[in-house]
């Protein structure tokens, strides 16, 4: 398939007071319409960088992003962003926390009763309407998630970009969150990349996995093609031997080859010596 992303040598550098720190080289990457992507890798090797360059916040020191045949070089409405915290603005309902984005990007595009059509649709692509008049301080962390996916959705953006957007929620509503968000990638064919911790996450959404090497100067180490069929079932994935080795491949590249032994300060009245392996979560 033709990519309809591509990042080419991108490079960033960051000026410090202890002097420039480059924080990845040369990351090269292809991605095609309609693919979930998720980066995985240690704390501090560039997923979010990555992930900023791609979004237009923060601008290449070398190389950069291609989407559509036109350089990335700031934010635009077809790249819609979910954090892992909400980022919903308090004191408007749900819906009207869509409806600002849906404004936006659609001011003078569509009447208003298309408008609202479209909100209320987003809001029920993630099971939101029974509380699309609530404000944030009355739903859950789940919940709040969900509103801030609909809203990135309903800017109809040519990709998603998702920072850890389950990261912060407790294992149930983060199975119930992942099970929805296969469900929409398969209904809108969306292209998404996904910044994730988890390798159980990666391996069940994506179809294919970018392992990033540690940084400084981290770069793509390893892509894992995920050729499982979809839809996925995760209690049916839990016993089958593709996904597990898989799940191996990522765990073998996250805890073996990029493994780094770290000593930790230590106080004086402290044990002399002790060693902590840095945690990809």
């Amino acid at each position: 398939m033709k990519a309809i992303l591509e990042l080419s040598k991108v490079g960033i550098t960051f000026d410090t007071p202890r002097g420039p720190f480059e924080a990845i080289k040369e990351v090269d990457l292809k991605i095609a319409e309609g693919e979930f992507i998720s980066l995985i890798g240690h704390s501090g090797c560039g997923k979010s960088t990555v992930l900023n360059i791609v979004a237009g916040l923060l601008q290449a020191t070398n190389g950069g992003a291609i989407l559509d045949g036109k350089e990335v070089y700031q934010p635009g409405p077809e790249r819609a962003v979910v954090f892992q915290n909400h980022s919903l603005l308090p004191w408007l309902t749900a819906y009207e926390n869509v409806e600002i984005a849906v404004r936006q990007v659609f001011k003078g595009k569509k009447s208003k009763a298309e408008m609202r059509d479209w909100i209320e649709h987003n809001l029920a692509l993630v099971h939101m309407t029974h509380a699309q008049h609530k404000r944030p301080d009355e739903i859950s962390g789940g919940m709040k998630q969900r509103v801030g996916i609909a809203r990135a959705l309903a800017m109809q953006p040519r990709v998603l970009l998702m920072d850890e957007p389950f990261g912060a929620l407790d294992a149930l509503t983060r199975a119930h969150l992942q099970d929805s968000l296969m469900d929409i990638h398969r209904q809108l064919g969306s292209t998404v990349i996904m910044i994730t911790h988890d390798v159980d996450e990666a391996v069940l959404l994506s179809d294919r996995i970018v392992m990033m090497t540690n940084g400084p100067s981290a770069t793509v180490g390893e892509v894992l093609d995920i050729t499982l069929p979809r839809p996925r079932d995760r209690l049916a994935l839990a016993d089958d031997p593709a996904y597990n080795r898989c799940r191996q491949r990522v765990l073998q590249f996250l805890y073996e080859k990029q493994r780094k032994v770290q000593p930790i300060p230590m106080s004086s009245d402290s044990a002399k010596s002790s060693m902590a392996v840095q945690n990809f979560g």
